[in-house]
C-alpha cells in the first residue's frame, strides 16, 4: 500500500516528465522518514536539486543589475513599497502587481507569474555521456559535470564542484580515462577541489579561458575547438558574471550539451557581478541561439534546454514571443 507522501511523489514526477525515471534516486527526496527507513539512501548527486532561483532572487537580481531601486519601482509600477518589499521577501503576496514588477525590470510576465507559483520545474534529462554531480557549498550547492563518448570510454570534466569524489568513481564505474578538465570560470565554489580531480585522474591537461586565466592552466581563446573522444566541444565566451565565463558547447552525442557555468540557470541567470547588460546579451545570442533541444548544464540548479528556457525563463521568455 502506498503511503500518502509517495503518491504525491510519483504525481509531482509523472507532471514534471520524469516518467520514465521513478526509481529510488528520485522517490527519497520526496517520502517521509518512516518510509525511507527500509530503502537505502543514494548519494547526494542523485537527490532531485532544487531550482536555484526563487522569483524573488529573479526581482531582485534584475533591479540590482539594471541599478533600480526599490523606490523608482514604486514610481514605475504605482504599487505601494510595502508590497514591494514583501514582494522582495518572497511573498508572493499580490498576484496582480507582479505582472507590473516584470513590465518595469523588463521581465516577461508570464514566466515570472510561473515561477512565483513554483508551477515549473524542467523535464529530467538522462543522456548517455553525460552525468551531473551537485556537492555543498556553504549555504547552497553547486554543480560539475563528466561528459564522454561513450565507444572511446575518454571524458573530460567540467569544473570540480566542492567534492570530486563521485565524479571520479562515477569515471572508474564506466571506464572512462578523464583526459581533461574544463573550468567554466574561477569562482571558488567551480574549482575547490581541483588540485585533488587532478591527481585523482592521472594529471589531465586544465583549460582555462585567457580573459580569465588560471594559473598552471593551458589557456585558449573564444572559438578554439577541442575533442574528447569522437565529441566536438567549441567554446564560446559568455562573461557578465565573470570576466572569462565560458560555455562549452558539445556536440557527437544523442543531443547538443552545453555546459554554461553561471551564465543561465534553469529559469534564471547569473549574477551580472561584471556586467549585467552583458550577461544578458551573451546568453541571448551565444546559449539560446542554440538548437531547442540543447541540454543546458548550469553552474547551480537542475539540467534544463534551450527550449525550456526560451519559454520558462523570466529573464529571456519575452524574447521569443509570437508578435
Amino acid at each position: 500500500m502506498l503511503g500518502k507522501t509517495r503518491i504525491r511523489a510519483y504525481v509531482f514526477l509523472l507532471l514534471h516528465g520524469h516518467c520514465k525515471y521513478l526509481t529510488q534516486a528520485n522517490i527519497l527526496p520526496f517520502i517521509s522518514n518512516t518510509d525511507k527507513k527500509n530503502h537505502e539512501k543514494p548519494p547526494d548527486y542523485l537527490q532531485m536539486i532544487p531550482i536555484e532561483d526563487l522569483f524573488e532572487d529573479i526581482i531582485v537580481k534584475t533591479m540590482r543589475g539594471r541599478s533600480v531601486t526599490e523606490q523608482q519601482l514604486a514610481a514605475k509600477t504605482g504599487e505601494p513599497r510595502d508590497v514591494l518589499s514583501r514582494l522582495c521577501r518572497g511573498e508572493f503576496c499580490d498576484e496582480g502587481a507582479l505582472p507590473k514588477v516584470a513590465k518595469a525590470l523588463g521581465l516577461d510576465a508570464d514566466a515570472l507569474l510561473v515561477a512565483a507559483s513554483k508551477a515549473w520545474y524542467p523535464r529530467a534529462v538522462i543522456l548517455e555521456g553525460l552525468e551531473q554531480f551537485n556537492t555543498p557549498y556553504r549555504d547552497m550547492r553547486v554543480n560539475s559535470f563528466l561528459v564522454f563518448d561513450p565507444e572511446a570510454k575518454v571524458g573530460a570534466c567540467f569544473d570540480t564542484g566542492t567534492d570530486c569524489s563521485p565524479m571520479v568513481k562515477k569515471a572508474e564505474q564506466e571506464g572512462i580515462s578523464v583526459e581533461s578538465i574544463f573550468l567554466t570560470h574561477t569562482h571558488n565554489d567551480h574549482i575547490a577541489d581541483l588540485n585533488r580531480l587532478k591527481e585523482k585522474t592521472g594529471n589531465p591537461t586544465v583549460y582555462s579561458n585567457r580573459a580569465e586565466p588560471w594559473p598552471s592552466t593551458t589557456l585558449f581563446d573564444e572559438g578554439d575547438t577541442f575533442t574528447i573522444g569522437s565529441l566536438q566541444v567549441e567554446t564560446r565566451t559568455t562573461s557578465g558574471h565573470s570576466c572569462g565565463g565560458t560555455t562549452f558547447v558539445i556536440n557527437g552525442l544523442q543531443r547538443p550539451v552545453a555546459v554554461v557555468g553561471d551564465a543561465i540557470f534553469a529559469g534564471s541567470m547569473g549574477g551580472g557581478i561584471v556586467s549585467f547588460a552583458d550577461a544578458w546579451e551573451n546568453n541571448l545570442k551565444k546559449i539560446l541561439t542554440l538548437p531547442d533541444e540543447t541540454v543546458i548544464c548550469p553552474g547551480h540548479g537542475p539540467m534544463s534546454s534551450v527550449r525550456e528556457e526560451k519559454k520558462h525563463n523570466p529573464f529571456f521568455a519575452g524574447e521569443f514571443k509570437q508578435a
